[in-house]
């Protein structure tokens, strides 16, 4: 901890020096800026019937836009700079264990999903808004994503990725840190689906004819300059040109809203993509998302700055000049939309991966600035045997490292634990820390354990069945939904199974009797899980199921007081406690 504290209390006074150099540059250029228009004022008033003027002016103009070029860039990279500073202040609030201001990525849960609802991965406290770091929008879509991608895959990959991310801190800084003036008024999303399906209005022939059009224009104002053929004739090849344009101009003009919105969010993302061409990495998954950023060996930032330049010249069709003399002479409109069409016919289709590839890296960055502040974390060994999991010292990630009590863990395939206790003894969290166990082991994560091992698993629990007045569905039969689900899910392959004090909506014979014939059946399915329950009579299925164990988190009174140590224990819990706390805050005598 005090190295992590160490290294962004560094990392943020050295960014705080730099921002007050940058400061002092930046009033230093504004003063230079307002003398040089002083003197270009007063050097044309003064000057003005001299030759000198034609020297001073030009050279004064030219050091007047180069400052306020500079200007213009120092001021950006202050910016750059203070995020840097919020970075690292973040993250100093964070290992204080100050995070609850944070995105808590509530929009994001799903109520009917596997795990999401009952392991507090989205919304305040979360896992979600502990651990994201994401700066782009779609970059938060990603790293949801992989929270919620229940089907474990490529977790090898993910892990290696995640470790060369991790040792490069600065580097993940500066690239948050640039994506944090990323801020388009239209998404990623809407300009990859407009390139996508755009359909050309330009015909294929323009871009010979509009090119032959142009040097045929040139042609006949030199003749006509020589006096070889009548100026009228300019004038007709004019209207003509005028009258070729004019008919595309509705789909001209429909077709320069979207290329100018599409190419304020394309420069936006062009910094990102060329610092993720200009980083050289080593993981297989890394090095393919790089690959995303090339079409047939060529660099997207080279394609892009092409796609810009004819951009830019089709809105040169604003300019007076143009508009006077570029569209009956040369075609410019339609050149130069024809140039954007074809671009966007040849590369429209990449542009959504070149944007989910930058998303790709938000996220990834994110899980590799988790696994640098928990370098006590590890990354689970992935076997292929009768074991399902294997920890020691399992701890929830959210509970403070300084009250957390660890226990080590071990499971294999086709077993159930069925977990008695009293309350508050530490059932609930307990399962919640296995679960995310699984849930990190997924996305590739280090997770809190010593010695991990795990065979990939789907994951399942039914912990916060809810009513609900609005689908008329009570609380009973919400669980027996929820249940229904998991039994469905069960036939699609190998799950762990994660109950909490099943069937409460019923009495407790038949809550008894319930439990006890659906955990029979998750067992003779070949599932793997826990279960939490109150119910000690759920225990003698240890007697009759070899695949099923008892364990049970323990209570005490000592000294009149209520005691927990919150040890994962074998055998069944002897000891409950809801007497002794309705005596002790005076609820029953």
């Amino acid at each position: 901890m005090e190295d992590l504290q160490h290294f962004y209390t560094s990392q943020q006074e050295r960014h705080q020096e730099a921002l007050q150099r940058t400061k002092k540059r930046l009033s230093l250029l504004a003063t230079l800026r307002l003398s040089v228009f002083v003197v270009l004022a007063l050097a044309g008033y003064f000057l003005w019937d001299t030759k000198i003027v034609f020297v001073v002016l030009p050279f004064g103009m030219g050091l007047f836009l180069y400052l306020v070029t500079s200007f213009s860039d120092v001021k950006r990279h202050k910016a750059y700079l203070q995020r840097l500073i919020d970075i690292n202040t973040n993250e100093l609030e964070i290992l204080a264990r100050r995070y609850h201001h944070l995105p808590d990525g509530k929009e994001f849960l799903q109520p009917d999903h596997p795990y999401a609802q009952d392991l507090d991965l989205f919304g305040r406290g979360s896992f979600y808004q502990y651990a994201n770091r994401t700066t782009l929008p779609q970059g938060r879509e990603v790293f949801a994503g992989l929270l919620l991608d229940g089907y474990p895959k490529d977790i090898a990959q993910k892990q290696e990725a995640i470790q060369e991310l991790a040792k490069l801190p600065e580097w993940r800084q500066h690239f948050s840190s640039l994506a944090g003036e990323t801020n388009p008024k239209i998404a990623p999303n809407v300009v990859a689906n407009w390139m996508k399906n755009h359909q050309p209005f330009t015909p294929k022939w323009v871009g010979i004819v509009a090119p032959l059009f142009a040097l045929g224009s040139i042609l006949w104002i030199v003749l006509a300059l020589l006096g070889v053929i009548p100026e009228s004739l300019v004038l007709v090849w004019y209207f003509l040109g005028i009258g070729i344009v004019g008919r595309f101009s509705k789909h001209i003009l429909k077709f320069a809203a979207h290329v100018s919105q599409a190419q304020e969010t394309i420069q936006q993302h062009q910094r990102l993509i060329s610092e993720l061409e200009g980083q050289t990495f080593t993981s297989e998954l890394l090095q393919d998302l790089q690959k995303k950023l090339e079409v047939k060996g060529e660099k997207t930032s080279k394609l892009l700055k092409r796609f810009s330049q004819s951009i830019d010249n089709f809105e040169q069709q604003n300019n007076l000049l143009v508009l006077m003399f570029g569209q009956g002479l040369l075609l410019w409109s339609l050149y130069f939309a024809h140039r954007i069409e074809s671009w966007i016919a040849t590369y429209g289709k990449e542009v959504e991966e070149w944007f989910f590839a930058i998303a790709q890296f938000d996220a990834y960055i994110s899980l590799a600035t988790y696994t640098f502040n928990h370098q006590t974390h590890s990354y689970p060994s992935l076997v292929q045997k009768d074991l399902v999991l294997s920890a020691k010292e399992v701890g929830h990630p959210l509970v403070d490292p300084q009250k957390s009590v660890l226990n080590d863990f071990t499971i294999g395939k086709g077993r159930f634990c069925i977990v008695t206790g009293a309350n508050m003894a530490g059932k609930s969290t307990f399962l919640r820390a296995v679960s995310l166990q699984i849930v990190m082991a997924n996305m590739g994560l280090p997770v809190n354990g010593k010695e991990v091992e795990y065979s990939p698993v789907r994951l399942l629990t039914s912990m916060r069945s809810s009513d609900s007045l609005t689908d008329e569905t009570s609380y009973f039969y919400a669980e027996l939904k929820r249940l229904k689900y998991i039994v469905d899910e069960l036939e699609k392959g190998e799950c762990f199974v994660v109950l909490d004090e099943i069937l409460k909506g019923t009495n407790s014979v038949d809550k008894a009797e319930g439990s006890k014939k659906f955990v029979e059946k998750l067992v003779r399915s070949g599932a793997t899980g826990l279960v939490a329950t109150h119910d000690l009579s759920l225990c003698t299925l240890a007697d009759e199921l070899s695949q099923v164990e008892n364990h049970y988190f323990d209570a005490q009174i000592v000294n009149g007081e209520l005691y927990f140590d919150y040890r994962f224990k074998e055998g069944i819990c002897q000891n409950m406690n809801a007497s002794f706390l309705l005596k002790k805050m005076g609820i029953v005598d």
